[in-house]
């Protein structure tokens, strides 16, 4: 039996930004009713391909066809037009609008000038009725529904502009399991009807619940195409991650649990989560333990650092630091407590790109003392002296603006900044993460030595090697839970990419 003709053919296409090759040579297909899952780790080029798609960016070379036309796009309003709509995991309609306004904003019916409100109100209902099961009071506010009903509003948009492909871009980010459950219903209900719906999640369930077919990108290049039926859960995650089962090997550990056999408990986290964010479990780290969150990106590794750290607030939980039963609702409370956060984000969340190398080092320290007591200058100087010292930060100057540096050494500032403040648990969120071979081994080495001296590490890490080789145990997250944790012997590169996997 012949295949059909794709609805939406993209061939070749390459994307380049100054100084990176966003998209190399890359093929995309989709079928007319079918559900097609875009899958990538962070930076495969997932994003670029749907802008490249919707007009947001032109392509350097490359076709795409749709109805077996080739497209040339120059803006969002012109894939619109031809059928090619992008509903975002980040609601992009008008909060203090109608409901049925924000479906016919731009577009209203009108006669002599004036908005027919009862016609438009009308048409909103019918349509979110007929085509969404979803009956709601349309002349109230898109404020007034929760996440998972504006998610819906914003696909009804999509379908009155008479669409031919839907984007959901990762739309289930913010949803409970009934809302997926109830959005699954409706794109079931429109690929019936010949949609063609590109899906683009990091929740791997969703991926083999409601996708019939699968295109992996990894950095920019494709990996292939499969139907998701003939495509285990566990060659996904390997493909995604590139390393195939066969060939692993791992390399040698560098931690060693016997140091660890009598120590006590640093961190003691029991029912730790957050409606929407990640499913309440728990977590312990022993006094100088290194444990290694894994997991795959959306996995729920960083909503967790951000509830440990108080920068997201726990539904409920006990937890103890040190002995100690505390209530954590703030970073600052956290400091206090002796915990330190290297966030995921360092340019947007960690470095303060117009201050100095010095100014940034001492950032943290001034804060714990309040900014009646400031250090001195002098004092300031010789801390950075010592640090940039300590931890080889290139160039060896406290007065370069941070945003100077490279990425590694911007890194190790924020590391400084923390170390400073002399910790009981530091959390690293992707620590190496855009950094040289040569950074990346010195900032392992740091993690080491700083647990041999008795700090208690969390080591969150994308590179399954890494979490790996520093870890004493790692915690395995997948789809916003922890589904395993691991210790000694049972610590492989084989067992951690399973555990992602599931199923």
């Amino acid at each position: 039996m012949n295949e059909p003709q794709p609805l939406l053919q993209m061939t070749g296409i390459y994307k380049v930004f100054p100084g990176v090759k966003a998209l190399t040579n890359v093929n995309f297909r989709l079928f007319a009713g079918e559900v097609h899952a875009l899958m990538g780790e962070n930076g495969a080029g997932k994003s670029t391909l749907i802008k490249v798609l919707t007009g947001v960016y032109s392509l350097e070379q490359g076709n795409v066809e749709l109805d077996n036309e080739t497209i040339k796009l120059h803006s969002p309003q012109e894939a619109q037009e031809i059928g090619i709509n992008t509903v975002y995991q980040e609601v992009n309609l008008c909060p203090n609008l109608s409901v049925a306004e924000n479906i016919y904003i731009g577009r209203e019916p009108r006669r002599f000038g004036r908005i027919l409100w009862k016609q438009m109100n009308e048409g909103a209902s019918k349509l979110l009725l007929e085509r969404l099961h979803l009956e709601i009071d349309v002349t109230r506010p898109l404020h007034a529904y929760s996440v998972a009903i504006q998610q819906l509003i914003a696909i009804a948009r999509a379908l009155n502009i008479k669409s031919k492909i839907l984007i959901l871009d990762e739309p289930t980010s913010s949803l409970d399991k009934t809302e997926v459950k109830e959005l699954f219903a409706v794109m079931n209900k429109l690929k019936l009807e010949g949609l063609g719906i590109v899906f683009v999640t990091h929740f791997l369930d969703q991926v083999y619940e409601i996708t019939d077919r699968i295109t992996i990108l990894r950095n920019g290049e494709l990996v292939g195409e499969y139907m998701t039926n003939d495509l285990p859960r566990i060659e996904l995650v390997s493909r995604m991650i590139g390393k195939e089962l066969h060939v692993l090997a791992d390399l040698p550990r560098l931690t060693s649990n016997e140091r660890l056999q009598d120590a006590s408990i640093m961190l003691k986290a029991e029912g730790i989560g957050r409606s929407g964010t990640i499913e309440p479990l728990d977590l312990y780290i022993r006094k100088g333990e290194i444990v290694g969150l894994a997991g795959l990106l959306g996995s729920g590794r960083t909503e967790l650092a951000r509830l440990l750290f108080g920068a997201d607030r726990s539904d409920y939980d006990y937890y103890s630091i040190d002995g100690s039963e505390d209530k954590i609702h703030s970073p600052r409370q956290a400091i206090d407590c002796g915990i330190a956060f290297c966030p995921e984000n360092r340019k947007t969340e960690g470095i303060i790109d117009d201050l100095t190398v010095r100014e940034n080092i001492i950032l943290a320290l001034q804060a714990t003392r309040g900014w009646t007591k400031s250090i001195t200058r002098k004092r300031q100087e010789e801390i950075a002296d010592e640090y940039i010292k300590a931890l080889n930060i290139n160039p060896p100057n406290p007065e370069q603006l941070i945003r100077n540096l490279s990425g590694g050494n911007q890194q190790k500032v924020i590391l400084a900044r923390w170390l400073l403040t002399e910790p009981k648990l530091l959390i690293l969120d992707e620590p190496t993460r855009g950094i040289d071979i040569g950074a990346k081994a010195e900032i392992q080495k740091l993690v080491l030595s700083l647990a041999q001296k008795g700090m208690s590490v969390l080591f969150i890490s994308s590179e399954l090697e890494e979490v790996i080789r520093v870890s004493d145990r790692v915690a395995v997250l997948r789809d916003r839970r922890k589904v395993k944790e691991m210790s000694n012997e049972e610590i492989s590169q084989h067992n951690v990419m399973q555990a992602i996997a599931g199923g």
